[in-house]
This record gives structure tokens, C-alpha cells and sequence, in this order.
């Protein structure tokens, strides 16, 4: 395999855009990693925001190795100045103890792009702000962490944000870069199509400690296929143009899928880590409560989920191919 060391001196480095923007990262997981080296790569001056402390960041891509030397930040304390993008790949239950950063890092011409799962960002996220403007982003990208500062990227470039004025910034911040923004006009629709692919794979796999071939089973792709029905349900009633035809082409997603791939839920469960059940299923139970929709599958699955909370992460690493 070959290395490549690419520092601040670096030709593309160096090739700054008309007006390179301040980027802060917030959580440099599998997601945070591959925004930064994107933002790096478009001549943007990019400062890593973590709890301990990064020598350099690595990223594996098509059996190439691109080590990145960027300012790293551990304690809000360090911050000096608001920045102009903050991107926050933070996971969504660490958010809320993620608020000095926050604020620390906003100032009224900023851009937050939250990079979680979920559909509810602006409910979430919106009312820890002080200042800046919040953009959802869906990311359409499989990576996976293999040790602090270390990523490998599998599949997928696509990180889809409401169309806008925003939006269309994000694109041109990080055009050129391994990172495609696309605009979404009906972005309700697709943050629900992306809320069934999670919702059919992460619970799953992680409450069964399989990796996604669980769901060639044809017992368990039926379970799945009821789970996704009663979210199709819940979706159009918050507004998302969803059809039943939804719920077989996000079966078949994973039936194309090699059975030995894995799933973020899976991946934070084998390594000990809080499951993000609540901005999966858990935002399903909850807007289903909101319209009277009964949706009995996925609150069952929902306390399987929150059993985990108790002790239930079996703490052994694994390699895995994320999805979600």
C-alpha cells in the first residue's frame, strides 16, 4: 500500500481558494475524518475538535493511505474566534454535552452542517444555538474508524443538504474534493428514505450481533419489511412523499449488499459504544406518537434498543463495513 503525507505545505494545499473559509470539525470519527480531509483538500483551514489528542489523521481510500497534519483543538477553552463552518459529525446523543464547543465555535455568519442521522435536526440541534444558522446534511457514505485518527473509507461520496442558499455554499466550499453536495429540494422525502435504510439494517444487525446477511434471512427480512411499513406510515404523515415501493428498494439494497457487511449500529455495539437508537427508531416511535399512528415493530424493537443501554454492548472490536 502506498503513503502519501499531505501537511498545510502541500501543492493542493496551497492552492487556496479566492477566500479560504475557517473550518472546525467536531467529532473526527469515520464521517468527521472524510469531511476534513475534504475541506483540506479544497485549500480550507481546518482545525480538528476532539477530547484527546491527534498526532495526524489518516485516510484509507482505493488502497491509498493520505496522512493529514491539521491544528487540533481538545478543550473549547483554546478557541479564539467564532468559525465559518462547523462541522458537526459529533454522534447525535453526544451533542448536548457538546455545547460549550457550540458556542464557543458560532458566531452569527456561521454555517453548522449537522452531519447525524436522524430527521429531526432543527428540533435537536436548533435550540443549542445561540448563533449561526443550521444546515441537515444526509450522509450517503460507508467508513469505518479503525483506531484514533485512523479511517477507512469504503464506499460512497454523497452528502445531500436542503436546497438554499446554504446548501449551495456547502457545494462550493467542498467542490473538487472527494465529497459530492447535492441540493435537495424535498429534503423531507429524502431524510425519511434515508431514516428506512437505517431503520431496516442498524437494529437488526446490532440486536442480533449479525452483520447485514441477518436480513437474507427471509424471517427476518419479514420483520424488517413490517418495521418498514409502519415507518412509511409515520413518514407521510410528517409530510415525506413515500410509497409502499419504498419499502421493497430498501430490502433490495441490502439484499444486493455483501452479507458480510456491517452496519454504525453494529460497529458501536461490538466496540462497547452507546447505540444511536434514538434518532432511528426512536424518531419513528416518536412521530408516530404524534399523529396516533400505533407502530407496535418498531417500539418493540425500540426497548430491545434501550435494553442495550443497561449493559448490554459486548465491548469486542471488529472490522466492519459501516452502512448509515
Amino acid at each position: 500500500m502506498t503513503e502519501s503525507t499531505t501537511a498545510e505545505t502541500s501543492p493542493r494545499a496551497a492552492q487556496l481558494p479566492e477566500r479560504a473559509q475557517r473550518v472546525a470539525v467536531l467529532g473526527v470519527g469515520a464521517v468527521g475524518a472524510l469531511l476534513a480531509e475534504a475541506a483540506h483538500q479544497a485549500g480550507h483551514r481546518v482545525t480538528l475538535c476532539v477530547r484527546r489528542p491527534l498526532d495526524s489523521l489518516t485516510v484509507e481510500r482505493d488502497g491509498r493511505r493520505r496522512r493529514l497534519c491539521l491544528p487540533v483543538t481538545t478543550s473549547p477553552d483554546m478557541v479564539s474566534a467564532p468559525v465559518d463552518w462547523l462541522l458537526l459529525a459529533t454522534k447525535a446523543q453526544d451533542t448536548p454535552r457538546a455545547l460549550t464547543w457550540l458556542r464557543r465555535l458560532t458566531g452569527p455568519s456561521t454555517t453548522v452542517v449537522a452531519l447525524q442521522n436522524g430527521v429531526d435536526h432543527h428540533e435537536r440541534i436548533g435550540p443549542l444555538l445561540a448563533l449561526g444558522e443550521l444546515l441537515p446534511a444526509l450522509v450517503y457514505v460507508s467508513a469505518e474508524r479503525l483506531t484514533h485518527g485512523h479511517v477507512r473509507h469504503r464506499w460512497g461520496r454523497r452528502v445531500a443538504v436542503p436546497a438554499g442558499e446554504a446548501g449551495t455554499a456547502l457545494a462550493r466550499l467542498l467542490a473538487g474534493t472527494e465529497v459530492e453536495v447535492t441540493c435537495e429540494r424535498d429534503f423531507t422525502t429524502a431524510a425519511w428514505r434515508k431514516l428506512l435504510i437505517n431503520l431496516a439494517a442498524n437494529p437488526l444487525t446490532a440486536l442480533t450481533l449479525r452483520r447485514v446477511g441477518v436480513l437474507h434471512r427471509p424471517d427476518v427480512r419479514e420483520l424488517a419489511r413490517g418495521i418498514l411499513t409502519e415507518a412509511v406510515l409515520v413518514g407521510q404523515a410528517e409530510g415525506a412523499r413515500l410509497e409502499v415501493g419504498d419499502v421493497e428498494q430498501t430490502l433490495d439494497f441490502f439484499t444486493a449488499m455483501h452479507p458480510h457487511s456491517g452496519t454504525s449500529m453494529l460497529q458501536d455495539r461490538m466496540a462497547g459504544r452507546a447505540v444511536e437508537h434514538d434518532l432511528i427508531t426512536g424518531a419513528v416511535v416518536r412521530a408516530a406518537d404524534r399523529h396516533g399512528i400505533p407502530v407496535p415493530l418498531n417500539r418493540a424493537v425500540l426497548a430491545l434498543l434501550r435494553a442495550l443501554d443497561d449493559g448490554g454492548s459486548v465491548g469486542v472490536q471488529s472490522t466492519l463495513t459501516g452502512v448509515g
